[in-house]
């Protein structure tokens, strides 16, 4: 098979792009929502000071466990049942769920709520950007993983917008019908034609644990990882808790979660789609993921070296921030080519998850260092940490850019193109017959 040729029809793979995306685009409001109405919504359920920030922090991580939890079982179910079904399902969880959080009475039902929520939110985009991936041209996929990524992540300006519409409990439930309105669309995707061509093999399909049985495994997995990691730092630490940096700051103005949110996630928008290109260009995931890493670094200092500023320019340092955390889709797209068609929406689907889980123990460490030490200085030495790990796993992951898709984890590179052969002599028997 050509390395350019299509795995389906041109207008096939284009519909899955279109309805990936717009499903990340759901899964980017409800999922970002909470950051947005955290202060409204717990003010309004009667909490004030110091909780705001402390009862935050404990829902966003229950709703990050459940995103962890999630990650690994459409992960396992994308795998032995199929991309397609992953899409329909998690998107039913997770609107129901927040649908439900807009009846929400106290911290203990929304703690509930997005935990069940983030089980939902998993599933998104680790399955869109698999079965596009699976579904396109060897030399353009990267791009549907970026346009997949770009414009979903406009689903946090949405966000903004309906919220300053409508108040918390209304967010919650037009996030939520949005999605079940999508839901209907995906029954007429079409499932990735690498995956039906091994769903009867005899390999194992979709075992989690089985990542952790060899240790190039483990070592690719933890790479996927760590390279993500910072976007979280930016994201769930920077970003969500902004109005507590900018008070610290001394910035001049009002700054709001929700526009923080909001930018934050243009500038992704633009990352997303900037960093597919760049990748393109250099005919590299690595470097493209290396450049947008180190400018999201440099922003992250200068983001908690500006005393004084002005909230519009705290704003275009947020925007910035986004810009370099844009390389989210080539860590999706990364994780997939890594592995082999059996584990491969296993991994995914659940390294993404595992990095936005991975807010649970910055977050704590940051609460541990702000008494002793400060936001500011708290917030760098968690910086300093994460960053690090994510350039050694950038500098040290295998390049993936022309990676041939179709091959099985475990299975060498003879009997692998002996499997493809007799797989299209036999469609071609089918075809004749």
């Amino acid at each position: 098979m050509s390395a350019s040729k299509p795995l389906i029809s041109e207008s096939n793979y284009k519909k899955i792009v279109v309805i990936a995306a717009l499903g990340y685009f759901v899964d980017i409001f409800d999922l970002i929502i909470f950051g947005i109405v955290r202060e409204q919504s717990l003010r309004d359920l009667g909490y004030s000071g110091e909780e705001l920030m402390n009862y935050g922090i404990e829902i966003l991580n229950w709703q990050m466990a459940g995103m962890l939890f999630g990650g690994i079982f459409w992960g396992v179910i994308g795998d032995k049942f199929g991309r397609v079904k992953v899409l329909i399902f998690s998107i039913l969880t997770y609107s129901t769920a927040n649908i439900l959080n807009g009846f929400v009475q106290d911290v203990e039902q929304y703690k509930m709520l997005r935990f069940i929520g983030g089980i939902g939110l998993a599933g998104e985009l680790g399955a869109g950007v698999t079965l596009a991936i699976e579904s396109m041209p060897k030399n353009i996929r990267g791009l549907g993983g970026a346009v997949i990524a770009g414009f979903g992540v406009l689903g946090a300006a949405a966000a903004e917008v309906i919220v300053n519409m409508v108040d918390w409990r209304n967010a919650y439930i037009i996030g939520g019908s949005m999605g079940l309105i999508l839901m209907c669309f995906r029954f007429s995707m079409t499932e990735s034609k690498i995956f039906k061509d091994h769903k009867a093999d005899n390999a194992p399909h979709g075992n989690f644990l089985a990542l952790f049985s060899q240790r190039k495994l483990v070592v690719k997995y933890l790479y996927c990882i760590m390279i993500g990691i910072p976007i979280w730092f930016s994201i769930g630490l920077l970003t969500y808790f902004s109005p507590e940096f900018a008070k610290e700051m001394g910035v001049v103005g009002t700054v709001t979660a929700g526009a923080a949110i909001m930018w934050m996630y243009i500038g992704m928008a633009v990352g997303d789609v900037g960093s597919g290109f760049v990748s393109q260009y250099l005919k590299s995931r690595k470097k493209a993921v290396m450049i947008f890493m180190g400018l999201m670094a440099t922003v992250a200092y200068t983001y908690t070296h500006a005393h004084g500023i002005t909230a519009g320019q705290f704003y275009a340092l947020i925007s910035l921030l986004g810009v370099g955390a844009g390389y989210w889709a080539l860590m999706a797209i990364n994780a997939s080519e890594q592995f082999g068609v059996n584990y491969r929406a296993t991994a995914a689907t659940s390294v993404p998850n595992f990095v936005r889980a991975s807010v649970i123990p910055m977050t704590l460490l940051f609460k541990e260092l702000k008494p002793d030490m400060g936001l500011i200085e708290a917030a760098m030495v968690v910086g300093v940490i994460v960053f690090s790990l994510g350039a050694f796993a950038a500098w040290k992951m295998q390049e993936t850019f022309h990676k041939d898709l179709n091959f099985l984890e475990g299975e060498s590179e003879e009997a692998g193109t002996k499997r493809i052969a007799d797989n299209e002599e036999k469609r071609n028997n089918s075809k004749a017959a």
